[in-house]
């Protein structure tokens, strides 16, 4: 609880109650908190002119949930699946299978599989895992993926700092993962990884790594789901990884990193943006509505607040105030 002391360098000397009731901080409801605010400053500067008359003790309730803590990110209310990863995975290999809807399989350390993160630029150890599982292939020299993909991989300039272990040879483009928050924020609202709320640095240093595998590595083009001779399949498309064997090791680091952290309930990047599709219109529909009504409602207070002062100062000109001032001495 605040009290008026808190926020009055010199209340004046009577007494004077006014409440508000306090709404959760969200980017929605700011309106409503400033509209009160303001109210709340007109009786101050009301009052203040009686300061030898009457004295305003403001007590805000409720205020305690109201400011949390203005640099975390809030979590949006149609967000209602967030729980812990422990509670949606049951293991890495869970985490690593589920949430790209099997654009990755989990193979043990002993058999071939790629990591999503190595320190060599000049040696990826991917190169070799590639030449165990194709023989054939003596080198990719090709993006195969494309999205945000160059057509071909090369070297980047020193700006590739995020992604820094392909820098010698890349099919992304530094400017495309040139900061953490580009990487999640690069393919819209519904796929960020803090969507429910801030995640650990531990937690989130994976989806970096595995954002890094996805945009840079040549040799993820090998597992692109449709080839160019399956243009006619009507989920076509030329950016979806499929079955991409993911060291079992890695998978269980990345569950233990992130097994405290929150991420929405559905598991899958993909169904998870297509339940924050689905539920954020009617959300922010509703949202609107309440909002229109508070704001109407703090008119109609505003408006009878104005009525009130006219009241106070008419009856003072008339030589009967409505509060008399306080006895500053007898007279004998």
């Amino acid at each position: 609880m605040i009290y008026s002391s808190d926020l009055l360098s010199s209340p004046p000397p009577s007494s004077f109650y006014a409440i508000v009731i306090a709404t959760p901080h969200t980017q929605h409801n700011k309106p409503k908190l400033a509209s009160s605010l303001c109210l709340l400053e007109f009786w101050y500067s009301l009052y203040s002119h009686y300061r030898t008359v009457v004295t305003m003790k403001v007590s805000l309730f409720a205020l305690t949930a109201l400011w949390p803590a203005t640099s975390v990110t809030m979590v949006s209310a149609y967000e209602d699946t967030c729980t812990q990863f422990k509670n949606i995975y049951t293991s890495g290999t869970d985490l690593c299978e589920r949430m790209w809807d099997d654009a990755f399989t989990v193979v043990d350390d002993s058999q071939p599989g790629y990591t999503m993160w190595f320190f060599d630029q000049d040696n990826n150890p991917n190169d070799e895992v590639t030449r165990q599982l194709f023989p054939e292939v003596t080198s990719v020299d090709e993006c195969h993926l494309q999205y945000f993909h160059k057509e071909v991989p090369s070297p980047e300039d020193d700006n590739m700092r995020e992604c820094h272990p392909w820098k010698n040879n890349a099919c992304c483009d530094s400017s495309t993962v040139k900061s953490v928050d580009a990487i999640n924020e690069a393919y819209g609202d519904g796929y960020q990884w803090d969507r429910c709320g801030p995640i650990s640095q531990a937690c989130e240093r994976f989806f970096v790594m595995e954002a890094c595998l996805y945009e840079c590595e040549p040799n993820a083009g090998l597992f692109r789901k449709f080839n160019d001779s399956q243009t006619d399949h009507p989920e076509f498309n030329t950016w979806q990884l499929h079955k991409m064997p993911i060291k079992k090791s890695f998978c269980d680091a990345w569950y233990t990193a992130c097994y405290n952290d929150y991420f929405c309930g559905q598991g899958s990047y993909f169904q998870c943006a297509a339940y924050y599709e689905d539920n954020k219109a009617s959300f922010e529909e509703k949202e609107d509505k309440a909002l229109k009504i508070g704001l109407s409602v703090t008119g109609v207070v505003a408006l009878l607040a104005i009525c009130f002062a006219w009241c106070l100062i008419h009856r003072e000109k008339k030589g009967q105030p409505l509060f008399l001032a306080s006895t500053e001495g007898t007279s004998s």
